[in-house]
């Protein structure tokens, strides 16, 4: 697999599971990406609103505080054209549709398969 330099892009992880979270961090090691990290919807919408340099934002679905869901709704409200991909444990028939309709511009389930998220991010870092 190649490895692409996505030096000066930022991405935030909204992630409240260590082991994912982990996993995330590994996967985007070599790619030079900046990765914010926060456990919950209500730091989501925070850091959105505080850092106008994320370039895309990979939220869970399933978070305290506040869900992925709404937290993406707000965070659309004052950052349209920010990228959101849900990721979920819980994909179920017909959960890549509801997502997308929801306003997620992306979706992937756990376990997440590498390719096809490298190639979401590619859709809008390349």
């Amino acid at each position: 697999m190649l490895t692409k330099n996505w030096e000066g892009k930022v991405i935030l992880v909204v992630e409240d599971d260590e082991i994912s979270l982990e996993f995330l961090k590994e996967l985007f090691e070599p790619y030079k990406v900046t990765l914010l990290t926060v456990e919950n919807g209500k730091d989501a919408i925070k850091i959105c609103k505080e850092d106008k340099n994320i370039n895309l934002v990979l939220m869970d679905v399933q978070l305290p505080v506040l869900n992925g869901k709404e937290a993406m709704k707000e965070i659309k409200k004052t950052q349209p054209e920010l990228p959101i991909v849900a990721q979920t444990a819980f994909a179920m028939s017909g959960d890549k549709e509801r997502y997308l309709n929801d306003g997620f511009d992306e979706y992937v389930s756990k376990p997440i398969n590498v390719t096809e998220l490298l190639n979401i991010i590619e859709k809008y870092f390349d």
